[in-house]
């Protein structure tokens, strides 16, 4: 049967009509201009996602009897510090892995050794990478990018160089085009795991990355690129992952046993207990096992 598309009929609302919505819908509401405020600067829109949760029918849409708009905003404020919280940690972790993989590409195979073909598990991969590295140069401000490009006659920098302009997207590619094992182990047992599972990592993160950086919804959602679950080393993380989940906790999981390698006197794990306890989410909707924070990780 052929779906004829029906043309779009809402009307555009106020921000005082929307609070009516929302009170119509059994949403209570104490202070309707702080409600027009949050709603001004933060869109209907986007708020909806997070009143999902205490909705008791979707279609009607109706809310289960007792849900404040606080408690709505209080979920917002949560998932923002959250995204801020995963970003500190992602970026320590990719300046870590950005290090190791320089280093060990040139003290193995020579400083410009990234711009051997010979290097990579799929050359037509290479090639799309290397275009995409050579724009990323391009487009690059940095003093020292400028220097070397002036001063040498290689096209690109040294690894130890170029990789400080490389996305954490470009450098998982990278890393899983990387056709030498024993370069790729040396780079993953930095972090205690295989090459398999650092690829998949980088992988996962690189989509979590970009899911914070475009301030989209973390908190409960599921991926659709998994990180893979260590089954043997480091001994630690056996029973710490939650097997068969896409939601959130297993990302956080691997970000505490990382930030512990790369800083080893952080305060990331109080700091996202602290969150927790303070804005009370539901954990089980993130993936969190019960008395997750007595697991040995987390103490």
């Amino acid at each position: 049967m052929t779906r004829h598309p029906l043309p779009f009929a809402k009307p555009a609302t106020t921000y005082a009509e929307q609070v009516a919505i929302l009170e119509r819908r059994g949403m209570d509401v104490d202070d309707h201009a702080a409600a027009e405020f949050y709603l001004q600067h933060l869109n209907y829109y986007r708020l909806s996602a997070y009143w999902l949760p205490f909705e008791a029918t979707h279609t009607p849409h109706t809310f289960i009897p007792g849900t404040r708009f606080t408690d709505v905003l209080n979920l917002y404020l949560f998932d923002r510090n959250l995204r801020l919280l995963v970003l500190d940690a992602i970026e320590r972790i990719e300046v870590s892995i950005r290090s190791q993989w320089a280093y060990q590409v040139s003290q193995r195979h020579g400083p410009h050794a990234y711009l051997d073909a010979g290097l990579a598990a799929n050359r037509g991969r290479w090639e799309s990478d290397l275009t995409k590295l050579e724009k990323e140069v391009q487009r690059s401000d940095e003093v020292f990018i400028r220097h070397l490009l002036a001063t040498y006659s290689e096209k690109l920098p040294p690894a130890w160089a170029v990789c400080e302009v490389m996305s954490l997207g470009l450098l998982s590619r990278w890393y899983g085009n990387l056709k030498p094992m024993p370069t790729r182990s040396a780079i993953a047992s930095v972090y205690g795991v295989n090459e398999k599972v650092l690829g998949s990592w980088l992988h996962h993160l690189t989509m979590v990355r970009n899911t914070c950086a475009h301030h989209s919804r973390l908190w409960n959602r599921e991926f659709t690129i998994t990180p893979l679950i260590p089954k043997t080393k480091p001994q630690n993380l056996l029973h710490q992952f939650q097997p068969g989940s896409r939601k959130l906790y297993n990302t956080l999981t691997l970000l505490l046993h990382c930030m512990d390698i790369v800083a080893p006197h952080h305060s990331w794990r109080q700091r996202l207990k602290a969150l927790i306890e303070q804005h009370k989410p539901p954990t089980r909707a993130m993936g969190f096992p019960p008395r997750w924070d007595q697991l040995s990780l987390w103490q």
